[in-house]
């Protein structure tokens, strides 16, 4: 067992890091002044973009009538493929099949086939909806079971394996074999898609893009236009959300956005409706997982075969690192002696999957959890015990794919999760309830939770930014990630106020922007603040060093007793206000601004070599209750407990912040959010009246979140750990808490719930298990 990690010896006391901070834009949020795309002054002669797409969602492009869009009241210019001057494509891995506008193949229902310019956004709107699209439609292949019927696949099967799986299966005392559904989800992040893109002299474009990876769509863009990535701008100061669906999906609205300004050379913006948007982006991947489990008497795993399916869509994007991640996490937090872990890709005409918090780990994990169920519903056990004797422990802590797990403090945070959730008082207590009552069931659930942390595509794991000191003692910051409300720049401006001793309020936080930090990588993968805050810090140090050379000359004293703290520089006995010191530094001609890099040691993932994907692990567990009737399928969470591991936290505020909306999320996932294809590829859910996302009445009365007391045992910023992501998989626990309480009913039996545990998927479940 691993006992907290406290590094603290030796330390001076910090002034603004690892302190409760607000949010640096709370109060903009709040009051309705924080400016998103659609909310700054538009450009005199704005005009505005509508796309139009195709009826069916597969076939040929047989014929494409704008005539009438090209007559419609206002439209200014109607553009199609034949409109691009470079490259008809925004393919995140360069793969070709992202085409900006559909070229003679259509592969999902809606596709984006021609866009129309116009004056207004309703007149645009308007316009497209006069367009005349013929296609010659064949039967689509809408679900992962058809693709795999058809063996259509967008990328070629991968698999890793630990020792003779097949040996150990079949000298296995006990053995379950089942299967696990797990639907998609939809981001609905509260600001759509949406791009401004403005023309500049010498054929330039300036871009405002609600994206994650403004580089990203920098590159696409200039690609497009035939231009190189340098006379491209592309800026984001917020995002209104984003949950990884701005990641790679960005990039088209933008590019769209700029072809119009290019063709009309007048500012055009874009922005999608919420029906457009659910519509036309891609959404979490449903997987089907398959398993065979072997496991002794006590529960504890003897081997096991997991076979992964994912509903990829028509497109690559970005799948293949997505069942990557699924993948590493299927084993979850346990130690599998005998593993086979192997994904399928499929190709579906839906559309492309992309990106979602979690990155394809939360449906491992889902797999990995309802294994731990089937073993302990097989031997009569609270599956609590059966989670704990499996869990990595010394001597058992390599995971299937090759990588030692060096900071277990898993055993520790679940007993002390187990103890001050009063888990054990709890157990009997819904035992007892559900042995007395007939049409409402109690369950309870206490699941852990391992995430790793890093890009696993290696290159993605540097980040970059960039400071300047003025002479008042202002500083100026701007790096490479993005905010999209997680709190990433507070956290970045906290480091560097820690790092030149002063107030949070000297410095001012700037607009992410490609003409500052070039070559960025994604904010996602949890790593925001691990490359963004270390590369800053670096930025500032690098300044932070030549004002104490200067102070050290100038004053004729020891560097080691220059100190810059409490908005001053101590040389000696002498103490001098920070913003006099940094003007005496300009007047002696000291450099005031640094570029700061940072890149994530220790990492290196090859899938035909393997090696460490992660730099390390973030853990947390929750205990959740759950009771619901076994008459409707109607269910409510009544009370949840949570302990999390983040290191030392930069900032408790924002990071129990993060912890309660991820887990509300992937509640909403596992509960509520029901994404429903009709046979011939439309998408039935495409609005708040047909999917459910969680409102407030559904978090719990009793919503307990603590954080784990520890360090982490990485060098990271301050030893803090990631939090975006990691959290939503604590909900994990609310599904596991509805299969429990639906094994109550026929104790021994398995329970068949796929994910969402919807009342509809409930009430099926109810019915398997005899008890309708």
């Amino acid at each position: 067992m691993t006992a907290p990690v406290d590094l603290r010896a030796g330390e001076l006391p910090l002034r603004t890091v690892q302190r409760p901070t607000r949010h640096d834009s709370a109060v903009k949020h709040v009051s309705g002044s924080a400016a998103y795309v659609d909310d700054l002054r538009e450009p005199g002669g704005t005009l505005h973009v509508a796309v139009g797409g195709a009826p069916a969602a597969a076939g040929r492009l047989a014929e494409i009538d704008l005539d009438a869009v090209r007559k419609a009241p206002g439209v200014v210019a109607v553009l199609t493929a034949a409109d691009i001057p470079g490259r008809n494509d925004v393919s995140p891995v360069g793969a070709g099949d992202d085409p900006i506008f559909a070229r003679e193949q259509i592969d999902f229902h809606g596709q984006v086939v021609f866009a129309a310019v116009a004056a207004s956004r309703e007149a645009a709107r308007h316009a497209v909806r006069l367009a005349r699209v013929t296609v010659e439609a064949r039967a689509p292949l809408v679900t992962v079971d058809q693709a795999l019927a058809a063996k259509s696949l967008v990328l070629p099967d991968y698999g890793f394996r630990r020792g003779d799986v097949a040996a150990a299966l079949a000298a296995s005392p006990h053995r379950r074999k089942s299967q696990l559904r797990i639907g998609g989800q939809e981001h609905f992040y509260l600001e759509g898609q949406v791009a401004l893109a403005v023309p500049g002299e010498d054929g330039d474009m300036f871009v405002h893009c609600s994206t994650q990876h403004p580089s990203e769509v920098q590159h696409l863009v200039a690609a497009m236009l035939g231009l190189p990535d340098a006379a491209v701008t592309v800026e984001v100061r917020r995002m209104g959300g984003a949950f990884g669906g701005k990641e790679s999906q960005a990039a088209q609205w933008a590019a769209i956005a700029a072809l119009g300004a290019r063709a009309t050379g007048r500012p055009c913006k874009l922005r999608l409706d919420r029906d457009d948007d659910m519509r036309l982006t891609g959404k979490r991947h449903d997987f089907l997982a398959q398993y065979d489990v072997g496991f002794d008497g006590e529960g504890r795993i003897t081997a096991l075969e997991v076979a992964m399916a994912s509903r990829c869509g028509y497109s690559a994007d970005l799948s293949s690192a997505i069942n990557d991640r699924a993948m590493f996490h299927a084993e979850n937090a346990y130690f599998v002696p005998a593993a086979s872990v192997t994904t399928r890709r499929t190709r579906t005409n839906t559309v492309s999957n992309t990106a979602f918090r979690g990155f394809g780990g939360p449906q491992g994990m889902m797999a990995a959890e309802r294994v731990i169920d089937e073993i302990a519903w097989a031997l009569g056990l609270d599956p609590l015990e059966v989670r704990k004797r499996n869990l990595y422990r010394e001597g058992h802590d390599v995971t299937p794919y090759g990588m030692k797990v060096e900071d277990n403090i898993l055993p520790a945070l679940v007993e002390t999760l187990e103890r001050k959730s009063d888990y054990r008082r709890r157990r009997r207590e819904v035992s007892a309830f559900n042995a007395e009552s007939r049409f409402l069931r109690r369950g309870l659930a206490l699941t852990p939770v391992k995430f790793g942390i890093s890009f696993t595509t290696t290159h993605l794991n540097q980040g970059g930014a960039l400071i300047h000191v003025y002479q008042d003692g202002s500083i100026h910051l701007n790096h490479g990630g993005t905010e999209m409300g997680q709190g990433l720049n507070v956290k970045v401006a906290q480091v560097v106020a820690e790092e030149f001793g002063v107030d949070l309020d000297r410095v001012k936080i700037t607009a992410t922007t490609t003409a500052k930090v070039p070559n960025t990588s994604p904010t996602a993968a949890s790593s925001g603040t691990d490359i963004n805050a270390m590369a800053a810090r670096n930025a500032a140090a690098a300044i932070k060093a030549r004002l104490v050379a200067f102070a050290a000359a100038a004053y004729n004293a020891p560097a080691e007793q220059v100190a810059l703290r409490d908005n001053q520089v101590f040389i000696g006995n002498r103490a001098i206000p920070f913003g006099e010191f940094v003007k005496q530094a300009y007047l002696a001609r000291v450099s005031l601004s640094s570029t700061g890099f940072y890149r994530t040691p220790k990492i290196s993932w090859n899938p035909a070599k393997g090696g460490r994907p992660f730099y390390y692990f973030a853990y947390g567990a929750a205990c959740s209750e759950v009771i619901l009737d076994v008459t409707t399928g109607e269910m409510k969470v009544e009370r949840v407990d949570i302990l999390h591991d983040v290191g030392r936290s930069l900032n408790p505020a924002v990071d129990i912040g993060q912890i309660e909306g991820g887990f509300v999320q992937g509640m909403g996932w596992l509960t509520t959010e029901e994404l429903v294809f009709a046979g011939d590829g439309r998408l039935l859910t495409h609005a708040p009246s047909t999917y459910k996302i969680p409102c407030a009445s559904d978090v719990p009365e009793h919503f307990t979140i603590s954080l784990w007391a520890g360090a982490n045992r990485e060098d990271t910023i301050y030893r803090s750990k990631a939090v975006g992501e990691p959290p939503l998989m604590l909900a994990i626990s609310v599904f596991a808490a509805v299969a429990d309480a639906l094994h109550s009913l026929a104790p021994g039996a398995p329970v068949r719930l796929d994910a969402p545990a919807t009342p509809e998927a409930i009430r099926r479940a109810v019915q398997s298990l005899g008890a309708a």
